[in-house]
């Protein structure tokens, strides 16, 4: 791959900050309250949450352009869960819900939406290692 560009940020856990080295991201980092934390800051699901649904969001718009499909109206809503798996460790899920505008509803949609998933970074990166679930609304 040749990069185009790279995202750099430093973070010092769970319950510290991460900072972008632009300064653009500077946020205070803490456990959710369902995971025992004080839920005073954000936390990593959240940041990959809002990084997956933007990244997914614009790869739709690059396949509308591609097809010539008004993609304009679309939201997409990433849900990011954490839980122990089957290592004794923690894994991750998504749900990615699509909010589709009534020309896309059906098999349109469904096209749209698998061909973005084969398309996005991100869903590129998690394939075959975290589940992901697309899921109309």
């Amino acid at each position: 791959m040749d990069a185009l560009y790279t995202a750099v940020a430093t973070a010092n856990g769970r319950e510290g900050r991460a900072v972008s080295s632009d300064s653009h991201i500077d946020l205070p980092l803490a456990h959710p309250t369902p995971l025992g934390g004080n839920g005073r800051g954000t936390n990593p699901e959240q940041l990959f949450a809002a990084g997956y649904a933007a990244c997914f969001a614009s790869a739709m718009g690059a396949i509308g352009r591609q097809e010539k499909i008004d993609v304009k109206d679309v939201s997409v809503t990433a849900e990011v869960s954490i839980g122990k798996d089957t290592d004794g460790g923690f894994g991750l899920a998504v749900v990615m819900r699509v909010e589709l505008p009534d020309h896309l509803q059906g098999e349109p949609g469904r096209d749209l939406l698998e061909k973005t998933h084969a398309y996005c970074p991100y869903s590129k990166a998690t394939r075959g290692n975290i589940p992901v679930q697309l899921v109309i609304e």
